[in-house]
């Protein structure tokens, strides 16, 4: 079931990353190019049999799983800016770009540098499983990596979160609604994360669910957005195109 979630959200970000191929030559909205071409990638890095291939190529020490980090925060960072913009969220927009955002970015990304470095990371291992069993040293300090990789996107979704709720109970066109409520649920599962560590062994696969919940709701929810801007854009166009008929 895991493997079937998994390659079902790969071929369904591979194939909305295409899609916004043409988009992407015209230099037009490139940023949703980025973000469903990096969330691709992340969950492409996630599925055991590429991770391995892929690691293997890098040295096979588990590079591939730090690489996969920095994506996701790439893709966590380019998905915030996309959302808070579309639904005009300036405290968000600042939250992320500013100050604050960039200083979180920089001290989590230099924790994560310094924790992979710490650690033991010889053999490949998809979510360095073979690394936190080594020793009782290894397990903590992958914990500790874990967390610190999980810390700012769910930074980026509880900071989105107010406008996502607002969105939904407003009188914005349906589909708006309707995305808003699947990236508010993408962005929970996502706050959700930082409590892995505490989830029980024997339901480990509630975090497979929950990673790969948040990721096709981001994906779903910017389609809705773009479908609601191209029915806008016909409906501006029918409104101009009748009364020049008439005339």
């Amino acid at each position: 079931m895991i493997e079937i979630l998994q390659w079902s959200t790969l071929i369904v970000c591979g194939a909305a990353a295409l899609s916004r191929i043409p988009n992407l030559v015209r230099r037009k909205n490139r940023s949703m190019f980025y973000v469903l071409a990096l969330m691709t990638l992340a969950t492409l890095l996630s599925i055991k049999g590429p991770y391995l291939v892929i690691d293997g190529l890098l040295g096979g020490t588990n590079l591939a799983n730090l690489l996969l980090r920095f994506i996701i925060f790439g893709a966590i960072y380019f998905l915030g800016i996309r959302i808070a913009n579309g639904f005009g969220d300036e405290r968000g927009m600042r939250l992320i770009r500013g100050h604050a955002g960039s200083v979180f970015l920089a001290l989590i990304s230099a924790a994560l540098l310094v924790l992979f470095a710490m650690m033991d990371t010889e053999g490949s291992s998809a979510g360095m499983a073979t690394v936190s069993i080594k020793d009782e040293r290894n397990g903590m300090l992958v914990e500790y990596y874990g967390a610190a990789g999980r810390a700012y996107p769910a930074y980026v979704c509880l900071v989105l979160l107010p406008a996502m709720l607002r969105a939904v109970r407003s009188t914005l066109p349906a589909l708006l609604r309707i995305s808003a409520l699947l990236l508010a649920i993408g962005g929970l599962a996502v706050a959700l994360s930082v409590l892995f560590p505490v989830v029980p062994p024997a339901i480990g696969f509630v975090e497979f669910v929950i990673n790969y919940t948040a990721i096709l709701c981001f994906v779903v929810g910017l389609a809705l957005i773009w479908v609601a801007k191209v029915r806008a854009g016909r409906g501006a166009r029918d409104r101009v195109e009748r009364p020049a008929a008439r005339r």
